[in-house]
C-alpha cells in the first residue's frame, strides 16, 4: 500500500526529516479517539499513541497531520500546510484543530430551517482563517420551497467562494460539485448536524462509509450520527474529512480573515474620511453611507461588527500583553465616569 493513498507527494516528502530514531516512519491521522490516533501507512492502518505528557492537548496530532511513527507511538508532527481551528468548547483560552492540511473546505448548509447565513459567514471566517479554499455547498435543495433564493441569499455572504445547490437523494447539482473534487487532494466537510455530510460522504464513495440518521421533526436538527473525525479515501483518490455536527463555533481567528469574510465593507472602508473610522457615528463615513442608501444591509454591518469585537476578544484572553494594553486604554475612561458619578 502506497502512502500516495492518503495524499502523500513529492513536496510532503521534501519535508520529512527523519526523528533520531532511524527506524521511525510517515504516515496521515485518518481517525481519532480518545487518546488514540489511527494512522495510514505504507503497510496499513495501525492504532498509535502519543509518549506520555508529549504535548498539550491543542497541540496534538489531528486527523489530517502527517506524523512520524516509531512503533505505535507518534513521535513528531510534520509542519502543517492548513489547519481548520476553532475556540476549544467551554474553554476560551484553548483552540482545537478540527482538521489539518486540507484543500478544500465544504462548508455544508441544508435547505431548511436550519438555514442561518449569520452561521455561513463564521464557518467563511475560520475557513479563511484554515488556509484552505472555502467552498459553500447548500444541500437537501429537492425539500427547499424556494432554492433559488437559497442560493442568492449565500451567494450574497460568500464572497470569493463558490457556492453549490445539491441533493444527495436525487444526485442534482453532484456533477457541478464534482469540480472541487480533486484526486489527492483533501476535503473536508463542516456543517452542523442533519445537514447531509455523511450522506454526501456515502454517495462519493458510492457505497456506505459512514453512518446515516434523519433529522428531528420541526427543526431539522441532526442527532450527531458521527461521533469522530475521520478520513475517508475514495476510489478515485479524493480523500473527504468527515466531522461530526457544530452546533458551537467559537472564533479562533484574526481581523484579516473577518476581512476576507467581508470584503465589501472593507472596500467601502478606504473610502472612509478619517482612517480610524469605526463606522458607527463619525462624518463622511462611506461604509454608514452604503447602509444608508440601501447598498450594504444593516444585518450584514452588525455581523461584520460582531465577529471583529468577538475575534479582539479572544485575542486579548490569549495574549495577556493585549488584554494589559486593553485595560490601559480603559483606565482614562472610567476616571472620566468616577469624576461624572461624583458630581
Amino acid at each position: 500500500m502506497s502512502l500516495r493513498r492518503y495524499g502523500w507527494s513529492e513536496a510532503w516528502a521534501a519535508t520529512w526529516s527523519e526523528p533520531e530514531d532511524s527506524g521511525a516512519r510517515p504516515g496521515r491521522v485518518v481517525a481519532q479517539d480518545r487518546g488514540s490516533w489511527e494512522v495510514g501507512t505504507e503497510h496499513g492502518v495501525v492504532r498509535a499513541t502519543l509518549p506520555s505528557g508529549a504535548t498539550r492537548p491543542e497541540e496534538s496530532p489531528a486527523v489530517g497531520d502527517w506524523v512520524a511513527l516509531s512503533g505505535e507511538r507518534i513521535v513528531t508532527v510534520l509542519p502543517r500546510r492548513s489547519a481548520f481551528v476553532r475556540q476549544a468548547a467551554g474553554n476560551a483560552r484553548r483552540k482545537q484543530v478540527l482538521a489539518a492540511n486540507v484543500d478544500r473546505a465544504f462548508l455544508m448548509t441544508a435547505a431548511g430551517p436550519d438555514f442561518n447565513v449569520r452561521r455561513l459567514e463564521r464557518y467563511l471566517t475560520l475557513a479563511w482563517e484554515s488556509g484552505a479554499r472555502p467552498v459553500v455547498v447548500v444541500t437537501k435543495v429537492d425539500l427547499a420551497e424556494d432554492p433559488v433564493r437559497l442560493v442568492a441569499d449565500a451567494s450574497g455572504v460568500a464572497w470569493g467562494a463558490s457556492v453549490y445547490p445539491i441533493s444527495s437523494v436525487t444526485g442534482a447539482g453532484l456533477d457541478e460539485l464534482g469540480r472541487e473534487l480533486v484526486p489527492g487532494e483533501t476535503v473536508v466537510l463542516l456543517g452542523s448536524s442533519g445537514v447531509g455530510k455523511s450522506t454526501l460522504v456515502n454517495r462519493l464513495a458510492g457505497t456506505e462509509r459512514a453512518a446515516t440518521q434523519g433529522v428531528r421533526e420541526g427543526d431539522d436538527r441532526g442527532r450527531h450520527t458521527t461521533t469522530r473525525r475521520e478520513l475517508h479515501v475514495l476510489p478515485d483518490g479524493v480523500l473527504l474529512l468527515d466531522t461530526p455536527g457544530m452546533r458551537e463555533l467559537a472564533l479562533w481567528a484574526s481581523e484579516g480573515s473577518v476581512s476576507k469574510t467581508f470584503p465589501e465593507i472593507d472596500e467601502l472602508a478606504g473610502a472612509c474620511r478619517f482612517r480610524d473610522c469605526t463606522h458607527r457615528s463619525e462624518p463622511g463615513c462611506a461604509v454608514l453611507a452604503a447602509v444608508e442608501s440601501g447598498r450594504l444591509s444593516r444585518e450584514r454591518l452588525a455581523a461584520y461588527r460582531k465577529l471583529l469585537k468577538e475575534v479582539a476578544f479572544q485575542e486579548r484572553r490569549s495574549d495577556p500583553a493585549r488584554a494589559a494594553a486593553y485595560e490601559k486604554s480603559l483606565r482614562p475612561i472610567m476616571k472620566a465616569l468616577d469624576r461624572v458619578h461624583h458630581d
